[in-house]
C-alpha cells in the first residue's frame, strides 16, 4: 500500500507541474484570479475537485 501511495503522490506532482512548466504566464494569471476569489468559492472548487477524484476512484476500483 505504501508503494501505491507514493506512485499516486508522484503522479499528482507530475500533473500539477505540467501547467507551470508548459505555460507559466497562464499559471500566474490563474493564481491571480484565485487570489481575488472569496473563501467560499475556493472551498467550492476544492470540494468539487475532491468529489470528482472520489468518483474516479470508485469507477476505477
Amino acid at each position: 500500500m505504501g508503494a501505491t501511495f507514493l506512485i499516486a503522490l508522484a503522479l499528482m506532482l507530475v500533473i500539477e507541474g505540467l501547467l507551470p512548466f508548459l505555460a507559466p504566464n497562464l499559471w500566474r494569471e490563474t493564481f491571480s484570479r484565485i487570489i481575488r476569489m472569496s473563501d467560499g468559492q475556493i472551498r467550492f472548487f476544492g470540494l468539487t475537485s475532491m468529489l470528482i477524484g472520489l468518483l474516479l476512484l470508485l469507477l476505477a476500483g
